[in-house]
């Protein structure tokens, strides 16, 4: 039995659904905090097991966990150290109900000194597993290229990128690195401890997006600087709480520094095929942007 925590959020989603290929359906379980959501019900229906599991309430993890020989820890929105505090008893949890393996979606640039908050909660979390008792997998994922079009936002309207310095980034899919996700589960034991980077092929700038973006729609698009602090007023005046803004500073400042940098093979081996790039991401941005669609040269 393998069961995928998190499993109806972007990631831990697809992670199922890619499962379900290789694996089959009763040897899946989920655990989520609504198992009366729709894409719970979907996968019951599909005959994966379905229980409720929250990293804030151990004794649902001991009946989501029940049986399980591997266990994948999706990693929380929290920051510090409720973060840390979740993964630890979704870990214990783990062990406790008898899994020969955990795995979780930790991120390239972990480490204790990085700029980047989520990557020092990360650290955190692989010392918890070091200790476990049991072997462990640490999917060290390239960053999230939905954090790049995120970041973008009316840019891709206006044509003005407007973001604090940055440094390059190995953008990746969720798609991808579900897909690989999957393929790891499937085939227990493929690595221990952390995995070499899972990363796109490139890493790119906002300056390399910015060319691109002027490549696919054929009109120009500008990349300037915004000073941290005007950036960080902007984001807490949009409602954005005030940890989280120092968060994605942090982002900028972690690219800066390289910690995201690094580009890797190792994805590409798990998929057997080249991972999407940043241009297959944009030109889906910029088809979903008003008024906006990739240019046909």
């Amino acid at each position: 039995m393998i069961i995928v925590t998190g499993a109806t959020g972007k990631l831990g989603r697809r992670i199922v659904e890619h499962l379900l290929t290789r694996v089959p359906a009763a040897q899946v379980g989920v655990s989520v905090r609504d198992p009366g959501g729709p894409h719970a019900r979907t996968f019951a229906a599909q005959g994966v097991r379905v229980r409720r599991g929250d990293f804030t309430d151990a004794e649902s993890l001991a009946h989501a966990f029940e049986g399980a020989t591997q266990v994948l820890v999706v990693s929380v929105d929290k920051l510090g150290e409720e973060c840390v505090k979740q993964h630890r008893t979704a870990i214990e949890a783990a062990v406790t109900a008898g899994a020969r393996r955990v795995l979780y979606t930790s991120q390239m640039g972990t480490g204790a000194a990085s700029h980047f908050q989520a990557c020092r909660d990360h650290a955190a979390t692989e010392e918890i597993l070091r200790g476990c008792s049991v072997p462990f997998t640490s999917l060290r994922n390239g960053f999230y290229a939905a954090s790049a079009t995120g970041f973008l936002g009316h840019a891709l309207e206006t044509g003005e990128i407007l973001l604090p310095a940055d440094g390059p980034v190995a953008w990746t899919t969720h798609a991808d690195l579900a897909e690989a996700t999957a393929a790891v589960l499937a085939d227990e034991g493929r690595f221990e401890g952390p995995t070499p980077p899972l990363t796109a092929s490139r890493a790119l700038t906002f300056d390399d997006i910015a060319a691109l973006a002027s490549e696919l729609t054929g009109r120009p698009f500008t990349r300037s600087v915004a000073s941290e602090g005007a950036f960080r007023d902007q984001l807490v005046a949009q409602g954005v709480p005030a940890p989280y803004a120092d968060q994605f500073l942090g982002i900028f400042a972690a690219a800066r520094a390289g910690e995201f940098a690094t580009t890797d093979p190792t994805l590409a081996a798990l998929l057997g095929r080249e991972p999407a790039g940043m241009r297959e991401v944009l030109a889906e941005a910029l088809r979903e942007a008003p008024g906006e669609r990739p240019s046909d040269g």
